[in-house]
């Protein structure tokens, strides 16, 4: 019998199937059984790979995407590095509008992967021209042969995580999940894992992430838009200050919101836990999972799995800076750093 050399025709094959790994010490004194669907694992650091690739081969298919043409998407960072990603292997030219909240080892990094970065103020109406939303609506006016992927309003982006990430947390929990905790930001990936597993088992609790400064938890509450939660926050990829079409708020339970600083500090103390170097949203899915537990939300027999989104090297100028950290006020007596560095000389 013949041996096949086994290697992958490309990056693009290793998106998706993310390891689902057991919470020990940071859960220690917590009730129930807590699980990590760690998506650092994809190929380009994030939950966001399944979508990028989902999107353009679904504008593959029909026709909407053809050889040549530009890919113009608005992202805080991570969808755009996907979408990067994914051009350079199909051949296509890629614009990205970003908020000015993104880090700037992220928008270095959408240089690195070939694309043409313009850099829009966070801090403006959705409706405003310099909105990240209008420049990239403005651009795909402009420039023959582009599709503007448009990730807010996006049904497939719902799809991308009901034909993945969902079918993959049912089978790894072996269908023993009783809770799903994970941030909404776009909300695709609540709402389409969430109605995979509903549809399962119709008894599973869906519970969103949420920020302070945020509407999506008062509009779950109240269907109503109430522009007095909107002020600056300063974790990216979750909340927003509009209602996003792809998230399905009757499938969720509840909203918890959590601020920025306890946040930084969780993210910080899952590295020092348990060697999980994740990103500033998966701190706020674990902060959210502390303050639920305390809540009362679960029992012994609660098994609860957590989506850790992204990887922490693309928050090294933020929540892993000290000097970020001191800067916000995030440091004090109790919570600074204890280890120095030590320079031999």
């Amino acid at each position: 019998m013949k041996e096949e050399i086994k290697a992958h025709n490309n990056v693009l094959e290793l998106i998706g199937n993310t390891p689902l790994i057991k919470l020990n010490k940071i859960t220690q004194k917590m009730k129930g059984n807590f699980f990590a669907k760690v998506e650092a694992f994809n190929p380009g650091h994030s939950t966001k790979d399944r979508i990028a690739l989902y999107i353009i081969e679904e504008a593959e298919r029909k026709g909407i995407l053809k050889p040549g043409d530009t890919i113009i998407e608005t992202t805080s960072g991570n969808t755009g590095f996907s979408i990067a990603m994914v051009s350079i292997i199909k051949g296509y030219e890629c614009i990205l509008a970003v908020s000015s909240k993104s880090s700037a080892d992220k928008i270095d990094m959408l240089k690195t992967m070939g694309a043409k970065v313009y850099v829009c103020p966070a801090h403006v109406s959705a409706d405003d021209p310099r909105s990240y939303y209008e420049v990239a609506k403005r651009l795909h006016n402009e420039i023959k042969g582009s599709v503007y992927i448009n990730q807010y309003f996006n049904e497939l982006n719902i799809d991308a995580h009901y034909q993945t990430t969902g079918p993959e947390i049912w089978e790894q929990t072996a269908g023993k999940i009783t809770h799903l905790v994970a941030c909404s930001g776009t909300g695709g990936t609540i709402s389409g894992t969430a109605r995979f597993l509903k549809e399962k088992n119709p008894n599973i609790k869906v519970i969103g992430i949420d920020a302070y400064g945020s509407v999506l938890q008062k509009y779950h509450q109240t269907k109503e838009f109430d522009a007095n939660e909107i002020y600056p926050y300063r974790i990216e990829g979750l909340g927003k200050n509009l209602i996003p079409t792809a998230t399905d708020f009757n499938i969720i339970d509840k909203f918890e919101k959590v601020t920025d600083e306890s946040s930084a500090h969780t993210a910080r103390e899952l590295a020092k836990t348990e060697g999980l170097f994740v990103g500033y949203t998966s701190g706020a899915a674990m902060q959210g999972l502390k303050q639920l537990e305390e809540e009362g939300e679960f029992d012994q027999d609660s098994n609860i799995v957590v989506i850790f989104p992204d990887h922490g090297s693309r928050y090294m100028s933020k929540i892993y800076n000290d000097e970020w950290m001191s800067q916000q006020g995030f440091f004090d007596s109790e919570t600074a750093e204890i280890h120095q560095i030590e320079f031999v000389k």
